[in-house]
């Protein structure tokens, strides 16, 4: 009796559990790699979306299969953008006695990562949509996608310059923010939060609890003033 290699291989890759396999198994094997080494280009997001999609190419799995096979994590970026909240309220007193310092950072921070960004690109030959499009890399995907759409910009590529950013961030942040002298949790999470959103946040988590609860709090923030001004901002100077 002998063995249906190649079915039983199909059978495996074509699994509805094959997606969230591969996407568990790289994040915790390249975490671990990470936690290890601490080497800063064995950024967990980074590596282990690569990893990724080498596995997806190798095995000839189009995107669409794997977005339906790991649909179940998609819906749990819900629960765990709220479980931030849990680090906020166990130092909500310290947030309390830094509100000013947290305010003044946020819109001065806020502003400058925009319109340096948008500065930059202006000067670099950028076009309008582009310029719109790049303009919230510094929040999360779904509102940078739904901003970028209001003031002119593409969704989908507004979500490319998100990750782009996080990446960065997660990468070069902690380590520019260490050759700084920032040793302050509080600031080092704001710095974080504010410029890398979850990524940054993750990143954050990492280094402690308290550097966590503000790095949530600045994107929280970030993310709110966005959505609320930036298309505001555009209308005004358009």
């Amino acid at each position: 009796m002998s063995l249906d290699w190649q079915g039983a291989w199909l059978a495996v890759i074509h699994h509805p559990l094959f997606g969230i396999a591969i996407t568990l198994g790289a994040y915790q094997v390249v975490l671990a790699g990470y936690e290890k080494t601490r080497w800063v280009f064995l950024q967990p997001v980074l590596v282990s979306m690569l990893v990724v999609i080498g596995v997806l190419v190798s095995c000839g799995l189009d995107y669409a299969e794997y977005r339906k096979s790991t649909e179940i994590l998609s819906i749990l970026l819900g629960p765990a953008t709220v479980a931030l909240a849990v680090p906020l309220y166990l130092n909500l007193r310290r947030i309390r006695q830094l509100f000013w310092p947290v305010l003044t950072t946020l819109v001065i921070g806020g502003v400058f990562a925009t319109a340096l960004c948008v500065g930059l690109g202006s000067v670099l030959g950028a076009d309008h949509m582009i310029l719109m499009t790049m303009a919230p890399k510094s929040v999360t995907s779904p509102i940078a996608m739904l901003v970028a759409e209001q003031i002119g910009g593409v969704a989908a590529l507004a979500a490319v310059f998100v990750l782009i950013t996080g990446v960065i961030g997660g990468i070069f942040g902690p380590g520019l923010l260490t050759l700084a002298g920032v040793q302050s949790p509080e600031a080092r999470g704001m710095a974080l939060g504010l410029t890398a959103h979850a990524v940054g946040t993750s990143a954050a988590l990492q280094e402690g609890e308290e550097c966590g609860a503000f790095a949530a709090l600045a994107m929280s923030l970030m993310g709110v003033a966005t959505a609320l001004f930036l298309p505001l901002a555009v209308s005004l100077v358009a």
